[in-house]
């Protein structure tokens, strides 16, 4: 298949904000790599030039237009390419058609999608086609879900170590975040929403804690909506609004791995705000904020943070694996930028070289990142991403 194509990655949506980060970071870190044929794509031609002028790519740097509901020019285009990584969403609205196309034409597909019910229902539809047709389809590539899927992993392999077994019981927490969800996250949080209030059928899907595992309910999950005070950590935990996608993929990475954590595997995610009074009032903070987070001043779509801002970002995520006799192992993962924009451009990159190069032979079909590429993304975000995976005591 590879050899027929003329390009290896097309970046659709390039001119956007985090689509112009993707661009640049490929542009940069991958500009003396003669092997890797990439091209920018997007709806304006002119658009495409300015931005590849303006973040330094080569002039020879190929250009395609295609509108996203302009069926004819997203085949053209998925037709030319082993792969599609698209930042245009929300993906309910602009991603259909451009799904549709790599899952008939046998194009590797990656997106940074957080929308689960719409996800659901391009398994149900697309899952037999790109099966048959060869079509790797990757959502959720960015900030959601990747440290949190990896992380997930990362501590059952210490698991596996250190108690002889994956461990049932997995605890997600974010100690340290400093920077801002993007444009695209807030708009597709209204999108989803917007969905459900027509379709109230939809509202079961949201709920579901196994939504994206079908034909597989597991165990009772915690619902983490509200603030509660954890004793073995110390501290007041908050809802993190991020744990309705990624606990999600959690559960279906588990299921496309064959359930090595087990099929009542229980997962969560909190933020960790502190000990005594301050920290159950932090808690009661972030849930204020949880709920302020597509208002009326949150990013629109292809806005985003300055440089300055986007370096001066991080993240640090918890992950305690707890065996049934009460023994923990810890590990962390460590971002290096802000979670929506500067780790996300760096990681959906990295997710689409790690897919060509180091895992070729993935099988055809709809995954999560950290079930296909599992190590081996861990190992490429390490060397390249600038995330962290560390055992901690």
């Amino acid at each position: 298949m590879g050899s027929a194509k003329k390009f290896d990655i097309i970046v659709y949506g390039a001119t956007g904000f985090t689509g112009q980060l993707v661009a640049e970071y490929l542009a940069s870190h991958y500009r003396n790599d003669k092997e890797l044929q990439w091209a920018m794509a997007g709806r304006s031609l002119d658009k495409l030039a300015s931005v590849r002028d303006a973040i330094g790519a080569p002039a020879d740097t190929p250009l395609i237009a295609a509108d996203s509901s302009d069926v004819g020019a997203l085949k053209a285009m998925v037709d030319q390419t082993r792969s599609v990584l698209t930042t245009v969403g929300p993906y309910q609205w602009y991603g259909s058609d451009l799904l549709a196309a790599c899952a008939a034409s046998g194009t590797d597909y990656l997106d940074l999608c957080g929308e689960p019910v719409w996800m659901r229902q391009m398994i149900d539809r697309h899952e037999a086609e790109a099966k048959a047709s060869g079509a790797r389809i990757i959502f959720s590539c960015g900030f959601d879900s990747v440290p949190f899927e990896l992380g997930a992993f990362f501590v059952q392999e210490e698991a596996r170590r250190v108690f002889g077994a994956p461990a049932s019981r997995v605890k997600g927490r974010v100690r340290d975040m400093r920077g801002t969800f993007s444009g695209g996250t807030a708009a597709s949080g209204r999108a989803t929403f917007e969905a459900v209030s027509k379709d109230l059928s939809l509202v079961a899907i949201l709920n579901d804690p196994f939504a994206l595992t079908p034909g597989f309910k597991g165990a009772k999950q915690p619902k983490g909506n509200k603030p509660v005070y954890e004793e073995e950590m110390q501290s007041w935990t908050a809802p993190f609004t991020m744990a309705l996608i990624n606990t999600r993929n959690i559960h279906r990475s588990n299921m496309l791995m064959g359930f090595p954590y087990g099929k009542d595997f229980i997962y969560d995610e909190m933020v960790l705000t502190g000990p005594g009074e301050q920290g159950e009032a932090n808690a009661r903070k972030v849930m204020a904020l949880n709920s302020g987070k597509t208002g009326p001043n949150a990013r629109r779509p292809g806005e985003g943070p300055s440089k300055e801002e986007r370096e001066n970002g991080l993240y640090d995520l918890l992950y305690v694996a707890v065996a049934p006799d009460g023994r923990e192992v810890r590990a962390a993962v460590k971002g290096d930028r802000d979670p929506g924009y500067g780790s996300t451009s760096k990681i959906i990159s990295e997710c689409v070289i790690c897919l060509l190069r180091d895992a070729p032979d993935v099988p055809a079909g709809f995954w999560t990142p950290g079930a296909a590429m599992r190590q081996k993304l861990i190992k490429r975000l390490a060397d390249h991403a600038g995330l962290t995976f560390a055992v901690e005591r």
